[in-house]
């Protein structure tokens, strides 16, 4: 990718409460990108087996998707939007987080910090649920992605609007001069946020190196004050949900990210070089083929659990075939730790029978119990957080 550096002057400021030195006029170099439909794509012969593999591997993800496995897809957009999240270095322990949702689901209220990470989910669920199928995507859906994001945030003024000041990463927090990176000034910023739609709109790209390419050109912009970061990685998977090559299921990309993060952000970094763009293109290939391989192997881990879970009420409680304890356990891979109400909006079961179906399975072993006490009681699905905390940490299972 290539653009230009454009060497500015930071005004003198007398007026803020800062250091003397940070008061003072000093130079600084903004990066103004070209836009993506002018870019020329040219890439390393190897790059393209590499793109093959990522998006053949999207593709046997989503072949085993079936109506009835919804809860799985839930799962994986979870562990996706967590670990998203944890790129930020926002992050809680697998079961403390689960706990927090399922507050949520239940009406509570939980910490800002897990609400700020559960923001998260919501706001990926809404870039392919809905952002992701307009018939012509723009700005405007990009503003309520962030908007769902960033609203119960400490910083929530900021939530779906685009910037008008200029930001910077790096550095310190009064001026950009000596900052690691400038982004374009916000006069810059509409338009280059309305070509990235047009790129978005269109299919001549394939749908890998179309998501790669929307996704490093948003973060160069960082059209936001803050949440740049998930909101980009919400454009990958709109773009794969719209090329419909991951119709079901999203390939967890952040799992991979998350874990060897300084090499993404290097990627990121060369992507704004004039011979950075096939490194950066392969660096995103081959971490959502890998993605997708290990998301493939944790389902189906979660469906051979499923099948243990069903095969430990069959012989405790062995109930009719029609009997809700079934469904609850369908829908278990969606909510780790699960309440009465959760799961009577899930599965459409009366009050009085869902609370049979979890007396049956809490005695099956299936479902454990989180206090004695009756009220706004929740039950974790057993070994099911092990296996999540094994996945979003990227480990490879044995």
């Amino acid at each position: 990718m290539s653009g230009r550096y454009e060497l500015r002057t930071w005004q003198h400021n007398s007026t803020i409460n800062a250091p003397v030195n940070y008061k003072k006029a000093c130079k600084y170099k903004v990066f103004i990108p070209n836009a993506l439909l002018s870019t020329r794509l040219i890439l390393d012969a190897h790059v393209f087996g590499v793109i093959s593999e990522a998006e053949n591997a999207i593709r046997a993800l989503n072949e085993v998707a079936k109506p009835g496995l919804r809860p799985l897809a839930r799962l994986l957009l979870r562990t996706e939007s967590i670990a998203s999240s944890k790129v930020e270095g926002m992050q809680l322990g697998v079961r403390e987080l689960a706990k927090a949702e399922a507050r949520k689901e239940s009406g509570g209220k939980p910490s800002p910090n897990a609400l700020e990470i559960l923001s998260s989910i919501d706001a990926m669920e809404l870039a392919i649920e809905k952002a992701a199928i307009v018939d012509q995507f723009s700005v405007k859906e990009i503003e309520s992605v962030h908007h769902l994001l960033m609203k119960g945030g400490w910083n929530s003024h900021v939530a779906g609007n685009v910037r008008t000041q200029q930001n910077w990463i790096g550095g310190n927090d009064h001026n950009p001069c000596g900052a690691d990176y400038v982004p374009p000034p916000p006069e810059d910023v509409p338009g280059l946020l309305a070509d990235l739609c047009e790129v978005i709109n269109d299919d001549v790209l394939s749908p890998l190196v179309q998501a790669a390419l929307v996704h490093a050109q948003f973060e160069t912009i960082h059209p936001f004050e803050d949440g740049n970061g998930r909101t980009g990685r919400a454009l990958i998977q709109i773009v794969l949900r719209r090329r419909k090559i991951a119709s079901s299921y999203v390939p967890p990309i952040s799992v991979i990210l998350a874990k060897s993060k300084d090499r993404y952000i290097r990627g990121l970094t060369r992507y704004r070089e004039d011979e950075g763009l096939s490194d950066w293109i392969e660096l995103f290939a081959d971490a959502t083929a890998r993605s997708a391989t290990l998301a493939k192997s944790y389902l189906n881990a979660v469906q051979d659990l499923i099948k243990d879970w069903r095969a430990e009420l069959g012989a405790s409680a062995n109930p009719r075939l029609d009997s809700v304890a079934w469904k609850v356990i369908d829908i278990l891979p969606a909510h780790p730790m699960i309440s009465a109400p959760v799961a009577q909006a899930a599965t459409g079961g009366s009050r009085p029978s869902i609370y049979k179906a979890f007396h049956e399975l809490e005695t099956a072993g299936v479902l454990i119990p989180l206090s004695e006490q009756k009220r706004n009681q929740s039950w974790e699905a057993a070994g099911l957080l092990e296996l999540i905390g094994q996945f979003e940490s990227g480990e490879t299972l044995e």
